[in-house]
């Protein structure tokens, strides 16, 4: 079997997400620390996430929103008007962190990109992750970029057949079993997990190890002789 497509998410594969999304969480949490314990906020909060997603989809400004959102709800809808604009504050700060590929990105992906074609799929706000994936200097090695609502295998068998030659000779990399393996897997393609070292509780999952076309890598940077082994 011949590999021709390599597919990429972005967010916790190529740069640090999460630990932005956890440093304002703690912002929030020190900011609500007279209106809630930490253990209800965060409860809260999450509940509110969940409730959100199918509204306003993965990404900052999502996440802003459930932030305040959280606040009104546990202030009986009046929380004060700095705490509204202190949580805005933060939000854009997240939209304008600077972006720094992960170690070994940069190698990988130059190394890739010499006989397979790259496509980035990713979740997120469309705006963001354009500006995310400009400034990582990164966007030259892709032959084109997927910003979806939602993975799932309908998700990948579309992809992989718009810009390659099928999911069955493709393969996706990312730090997300739920998301980026477990779906991919399911569309007949490969799929190899770089673990980040925080996950968001909603992209939670059991890896699927015995699986023949999965594999854990330590570091993305043993993404190209592993893609290579499969042919």
């Amino acid at each position: 079997m011949r590999i021709t497509t390599v597919g990429l998410d972005a967010d916790d594969t190529l740069w640090h997400n999460e630990s932005i999304f956890r440093l304002t969480q703690d912002r929030f949490r020190s900011l609500m620390s007279d209106i809630a314990a930490p253990e209800i906020l965060e409860a809260k909060l999450a509940e509110v996430e969940r409730r959100n997603l199918s509204l306003y989809g993965y990404g900052v400004k999502g996440f802003t929103l459930s932030m305040i959102e959280t606040a009104m709800e546990l202030t009986g809808n009046e929380a004060p008007s700095r705490i509204i604009a202190e949580i805005l504050a933060a939000g854009r700060e997240m939209l304008g962190h600077p972006v720094e590929p992960l170690p070994g990105v940069d190698q990988a992906l130059a190394e890739l990109s010499k006989d397979y074609r790259l496509v980035l799929i990713t979740k997120g706000d469309l705006l963001h992750q354009e500006q995310k994936l400009a400034a990582s200097g990164l966007g030259d090695l892709f032959v084109a970029v997927e910003i979806v609502s939602e993975k799932d295998a309908s998700t990948y068998e579309r992809v992989f057949a718009r810009h390659g030659t099928g999911a069955a000779q493709g393969v996706m990399c990312g730090n997300s079993v739920r998301s980026d393996i477990l779906p991919a897997l399911e569309a007949g393609a490969y799929a190899a997990h770089v673990p980040y070292p925080l996950t968001w509780a909603h992209e939670m999952a059991d890896s699927p190890r015995a699986h023949p076309r999965f594999a854990e890598l330590d570091t993305i940077a043993h993404l190209p002789a592993w893609v290579r082994g499969l042919t």
